[in-house]
């Protein structure tokens, strides 16, 4: 990176990179600018005073460009998006969000109800007004994240979703917190995250109490999977899939998936809790094996829900083999 610096008209430096940060790094250019000396030296370039009131200058002047460009000519801008977008996205989660004002507004996420690039200014007018929480999916690909079990219950209340599909997306998140007008900021929540801020104090107090009630059956199911899952309980957020898989804690499901892709030896999990739906005909199943006293059905059959958890989620299947022996055992 680097842009060519004059001083009247002379060239200094063919390329000086102290002019633009990492994100604006796509800029070509030349700077010429009387008050440089001529006999200046690159150290010396390095703490000099003009030198960052210039630099200060361009990155307020290309935001505002990239920002107008944004407003008038939409089409061009998600063609630059695609291909200098991660920058942004970058500068927005480096430096522990210190970039974050400038950069927020130049950002375009995949709209769930538009589908179509939004930005968060876009999303954040749309909201309905009892809307607490801006929600995202993080995921390979919109395709994969329309279809996950936990996305029913949020859009059916009319909320959008943001589909997050590059790897650095949900860091920035949580760096950036929230977004909106002054005391009336909304903050980023994930649709697999323990609260999502749609059910009611009745809704919550019955699922409660249904938990109470089939808590001996997820104390069998969570041993049966012998450590793989904190918690099993009974689902607020699915529609008509029997099972998923949320997080409870900072690290989601997908980050876990991210950090541990990185070629380190040191690999991290999230808490992770198998969440069932209790209206559907599996969950009777599971009553009745329990009822019935049959240990067997209920592991294996927890094995099977935990293993289709996993497929939604896009994680590996812990023993594939199995979980085809398993399925097959159910044809017979």
């Amino acid at each position: 990176k680097g842009l060519q610096l004059y001083s009247s008209g002379v060239l200094i430096m063919e390329k000086c990179a102290d002019l633009l940060p990492d994100y604006f790094s796509f800029v070509k250019g030349l700077v010429d600018s009387e008050d440089l000396s001529l006999n200046i030296s690159r150290e010396m370039l390095q703490h000099d005073s003009q030198l960052k009131l210039i630099k200060t200058t361009l990155e307020r002047k290309i935001k505002n460009e990239l920002a107008a460009w944004l407003k008038n000519d939409r089409e061009k801008y998600e063609e630059f998006f695609k291909n200098f977008g991660l920058q942004l996205k970058m500068g927005c989660y480096a430096s522990y969000g210190m970039n974050k004002e400038l950069l927020q507004d130049l950002l375009l996420f995949h709209s769930a109800k538009e589908n179509k690039l939004v930005t968060l200014r876009e999303y954040y007018e749309a909201m309905p007004e009892d809307q607490k929480y801006i929600y995202y999916a993080a995921g390979e690909s919109t395709d994969r994240l329309a279809k996950l079990p936990a996305a029913e219950r949020v859009l059916d209340k009319g909320y959008d979703i943001l589909y997050l599909t590059d790897d650095v997306d949900e860091f920035m998140l949580q760096m950036l917190r929230s977004y909106g007008d002054k005391e009336k900021e909304k903050e980023f929540r994930n649709i697999s995250a323990d609260d999502l801020g749609i059910e009611t104090d009745a809704e919550k107090e019955e699922v409660k109490a249904k938990n109470e009630e089939n808590k001996e059956l997820f104390e069998a199911m969570k041993e049966a999977l012998d450590g793989k899952v904190t918690e099993v309980r009974l689902s607020q957020r699915l529609k008509s899939h029997p099972v998923c898989l949320s997080s409870s804690g900072p690290l989601s499901i997908e980050m876990e998936k991210v950090l541990n892709s990185m070629p380190t030896q040191e690999k991290v999990n999230s808490r992770k809790v198998l969440e069932l739906n209790g209206e559907h005909p599996v969950f009777a199943v599971l009553k009745a094996a329990q009822e019935a006293g049959d240990t067997d059905k209920i592991n294996k059959y927890s094995a099977l829900l935990y293993a289709q958890a996993q497929l939604i989620e896009g994680l590996p299947v812990d023993d594939p083999a199995a979980y085809a022996e398993a399925v097959c055992s159910l044809m017979k």
